[in-house]
């Protein structure tokens, strides 16, 4: 059974201002093993990966139905890529209610991610 369906859209260039602005700003979005691939990619990629990694926890606390904030923290969510490099939740709060399945997309200017939580029968 679908427990909830969330999406959410970024701007990269939003996100790479962002990151100039406040470069402290990864450490309250990205877990301590995101921060690690962050920091092995170019300053190009850097950008693209956190609007990425923002957005797909955006869209995972939409499909939660709270948001982030109080319920739901960036830090409580962790996403990794498996061999194939596609992306899945490696954490997250509901892991023992749920199954969490995540798309992430980028074209030059936006990323749009969607997740979906699915109750564990």
């Amino acid at each position: 059974m679908i427990l909830g369906i969330g999406n959410d859209l970024e701007c990269i260039d939003r996100v790479k201002q962002m990151l100039v602005k406040l470069p402290k700003i990864t450490t309250k979005i990205l877990t301590p093993a995101e921060l690690t691939v962050f920091l092995e990619l170019s300053p190009k990629r850097q950008g693209e990966f956190l609007a990425g990694r923002f957005s797909a926890k955006e869209a995972y606390s939409k499909a939660v139905g709270t948001g982030i904030g109080q319920t739901v923290s960036f830090l409580d969510i962790e996403i990794l890529n498996d061999t194939l490099g596609r992306p899945y939740f490696s954490h997250h709060p509901l892991e023992d209610e749920c199954h969490a399945f995540i798309s992430i997309s980028h074209t030059k200017e936006h990323v749009a991610t969607m997740v979906v939580l699915e109750k564990i029968k």
